[in-house]
């Protein structure tokens, strides 16, 4: 009796034929299906625009950043005649002292500082003499003024007395302006840095538009190909695991060129405008770093995305798929954005930038403000890393199962059973 046995299977990678009788290698198909991706996003109006759009609007945030923080408090402008002009010292000194900023002038004559203060060209005129001195506007002194000019007729009492005791108004003066209260410190001191501070914020508000428009960009590409059913025929030639891989790589390479645009752009600004003090902050590095989580970030929430978008058949589906991949995302942002940039050492922002899927949007802030060690860093990297390989197998799984499921929703036990 003679017996057939099966043929036996191998290890090898089996290559898919495609037309025309070629074949293609597992690479070579999630080449195709990246290149593929990379060509349609590139000649999208729409991802263009947003493009221009997001390096314009950090350009135009730089030049206002840098308007808003020149444009302070403009000096007082107060005028000196020949007889007061020995009070000009004075006058700035304590208008120093007090925090208000004066700039004095001197006047030909009283008549012409009064027309100055007319026009405006003056806020005040200081007439009479040193002992009697008199303080001329044109409606009322502002409160800057105000104290200064108080202070220094107060001085000028002071001394006014302390020559009638017989004392020395010098040697009083000198001992009043150094005198000063003795502080004693019981708690840490506030380091607030207002650059790391706007840094941190940029940072995390731009990685989680990123990571979310991408992932919102893959979900939204495998629901299409399923209502038009382009999938049936790209799986004709490559296999579901490929397809997803492709869709992936090419949108992430396309994600990480928008966001290394808008990084390049933001740094540009910055170092052009003299916005940050480059001796408190790495910006190069801050920027590279950013761009390795969002590539962290993006493979890990894209893949989620892929996976979730093949249980659906319609757009309108795809917001309820993704709602808990969303609610992830958004957790650590808030946290990032409100949280960290005031308190980067708080325990939950420090706790949270070593959980995968947080740790994308968390561990950059933490490394724009400066206060991520570089183990931290390594350690958040690893287990993020560590990760991936089982969302890759559960993304796989899930797509490979559903994604040519037409019709009502899959369920997600349905689409985790072994076929």
């Amino acid at each position: 009796m003679t017996t057939t046995r099966p043929a036996r299977q191998t290890d090898r990678p089996v290559e898919r034929a495609v037309p025309g009788g070629a074949s293609l290698s597992p690479w070579g198909a999630i080449r195709l299906v990246a290149g593929r991706e990379i060509t349609t996003r590139l000649r999208s109006k729409s991802f263009v625009w947003l493009t221009v759009i997001l390096v314009g609007a950090v350009v135009l945030g730089g030049f206002v950043l840098n308007a808003a923080s020149s444009s302070g408090p403009t000096a007082e402008r107060v005028g000196v005649t020949s007889t007061t002009a020995d009070l000009a010292g004075a006058i700035t000194a304590t208008g120093e002292a007090l925090g208000t900023e004066v700039e004095t002038v001197e006047v030909s004559d009283d008549a012409a500082g009064e027309q100055q203060v007319r026009d405006g060209d003056l806020d005040a005129l200081v007439t009479g003499s040193a002992d009697d001195l008199t303080v001329v506007v044109d409606s009322e002194l502002s409160t800057g003024l105000t104290a200064v000019f108080t202070t220094l007729a107060q001085q000028s009492a002071l001394a006014d007395a302390v020559t009638a005791l017989g004392g020395d108004p010098a040697q009083v003066a000198g001992d009043v302006a150094t005198a000063e209260p003795t502080v004693r410190t019981i708690g840490e001191p506030s380091e607030f840095d207002p650059t790391r501070y706007v840094t941190g914020l940029v940072t995390g508000v731009l990685l989680f538009m990123a990571i979310m428009i991408s992932g919102q960009l893959i979900a939204q590409g495998v629901v299409e190909e399923k209502t038009s059913r382009v999938v049936e025929l790209l799986l004709s030639t490559v296999r579901p695991w490929q397809l997803m891989a492709g869709k992936v790589l090419g949108i992430g390479l396309v994600g990480l060129g928008q966001v290394a645009l808008v990084v390049a752009a933001g740094v540009g600004t910055a170092l052009g405008l003299g916005l940050v003090d480059t001796s408190t902050i790495d910006l190069g590095a801050a920027a590279a770093w950013a761009l390795v989580w969002f590539v962290v970030g993006f493979v890990s929430y894209a893949l989620l995305m892929a996976g979730l978008g093949a249980l659906v058949s319609r757009q309108e589906d795809v917001g309820a798929v993704t709602t808990p991949v969303t609610f992830l995302m958004v957790v650590p942002y808030i946290v990032g954005v409100s949280v960290a940039p005031w308190a980067p050492d708080n325990p939950l922002v420090v706790w949270l930038s070593y959980v995968p899927l947080c740790s994308p949007l968390l561990m950059p802030v933490r490394i724009a403000l400066g206060s991520a060690e570089t183990w931290e860093v390594l350690l958040a990297l690893g287990l993020s890393l560590a990760l991936i390989p089982v969302l890759v197998w559960l993304a796989a799984k899930i797509y490979s199962n559903a994604v040519l499921r037409t019709g009502a929703r899959v369920k997600l036990k349905d689409a985790l059973r072994t076929t």
